[in-house]
């Protein structure tokens, strides 16, 4: 490492090396130096700081003479000798700007492949939900905020979005906590520890057997785009986005099957297309147009976004009460009552089989599903006929 007075003239002389870097030491004030590296030039501080180096960045040479460099190194080496850490004082300063707002920008940045849904749920939570704390220091939310917080969210928004807005939060924090030090343990521990959290209550409602009927005849009433789109959620347990998001690319009519690239839990998922669905595609195929999606829509998206109209008119025509979630039941009820594998079952609604040995060893491709879903769907067909 060699030592040199450092001036503009033997900054600029000082070559750049073709691998790694060099540091060259200033002969006038012990610790200040300069690091070379292949394309840039920078000063730095170098200290002991309670028997341990301590080296921190001054400045650019293209932006800073050696002069102003060298005042600023003055000052870093004399808090270094009053046992002051400039790197955790920089740490400490970077967490006071991390704001609640830019934690959760951080977070949607180092994620760019979530799920569309997960995006717009946390940015809920980050931008609406949690909006007068966007501008607090992260590390300046503390437990009773966040028990205060909740309680006054399940009062308001529900208990549920409470819930849901703090395991969002959670999770920012802790992805925070990993990538910024000195931040105070996460203050959501709080409703554990208090017990706080809500209890929350699984909806069970499906479109039970004798209401099927009705439905039905509501549904065949319908212009061709929301009748098909109800009746793909009953006839796969598709869930709502995964529909509206389906693109043709993604159908093949000829081997007759759908594929899902990116779905809820980041899984693929493919999926037989039974007879009856087949059809309906082929339909819907011949009238689609040019659209690359299999329900467009005149939106920004391109597609379908939100079903509720089409929902609340059959729930009007039909008098049958029903989300969308609420046939993605239906449907998983009545393929376990035809006694379909416990691991078909699974992977058609594409749910992991978390801690399940065995199930990972199972194999369930596309060809052995196809006899379960020809038999869920002559079930459905058999079920929407009025009984006598």
């Amino acid at each position: 490492m060699p030592n040199l007075r450092l001036t503009r003239r033997t900054v600029d002389d000082i070559p750049h090396p073709e691998r790694g870097q060099a540091i060259y030491r200033d002969t006038m004030l012990p610790g200040f130096g300069l690091r070379v590296g292949a394309k840039s030039k920078t000063y730095i501080a170098e200290g002991q700081v309670n028997r341990r180096t301590k080296r921190v960045t001054i400045g650019r040479a293209d932006l800073y003479p050696p002069e102003t460099a060298r005042r600023k190194a003055l000052v870093v080496l004399g808090e270094m000798a009053d046992g002051v850490d400039p790197t955790a004082e920089k740490r400490k300063e970077a967490v006071k700007k991390m704001t609640v707002e830019k934690a959760f920008s951080k977070f949607f940045e180092a994620r760019p492949h979530l799920a569309k849904a997960t995006v717009e749920n946390y940015s809920r939570t980050g931008y609406i939900y949690l909006k007068s704390w966007a501008k607090k220091p992260i590390n300046e939310i503390t437990r009773q905020m966040v028990l205060k917080k909740h309680q006054e969210m399940s009062r308001k928004n529900g208990k549920i979005a409470a819930n849901d807005s703090f395991r969002h939060f959670r999770s920012v924090y802790n992805f925070i906590a990993a990538t910024e030090e000195d931040l105070p343990p996460n203050p959501v521990s709080i409703l554990s520890q208090a017990r706080a959290w809500n209890k929350e209550r699984r909806r069970q409602t499906i479109v039970e057997a004798k209401q099927l009927p009705a439905w039905w005849t509501a549904v065949m009433e319908e212009p061709e785009y929301s009748r098909d789109f109800l009746l793909l959620a009953l006839f796969t347990g598709m869930r709502r986005n995964e529909i509206a998001s389906l693109q043709w690319e993604n159908v093949d009519l000829d081997e007759r099957k759908l594929h899902l690239p990116t779905t809820k839990n980041g899984d693929p998922l493919l999926l037989p297309l039974s007879d009856y669905l087949l059809n309906l595609l082929r339909e819907r195929k011949e009238s689609a147009g040019v659209s690359p999606w299999v329900f467009p829509g005149k939106g920004p998206a391109g597609h379908i976004v939100e079903p509720k109209k089409f929902s609340q008119r059959v729930r009007s025509a039909s008098g049958v009460s029903f989300t969308l979630h609420d046939l993605r039941r239906t449907y998983i009820t009545i393929a376990e009552s035809l006694d379909i594998p416990h691991y078909a079952l699974k992977r058609l609604l594409n749910h992991r089989s978390s801690g399940d040995v065995t199930g990972g060893y199972i194999i369930i491709n596309v060809e052995r599903l196809r006899g379960p879903v020809e038999l869920i769907s002559e079930r459905i067909l058999e079920m929407k006929e009025p009984k006598d």
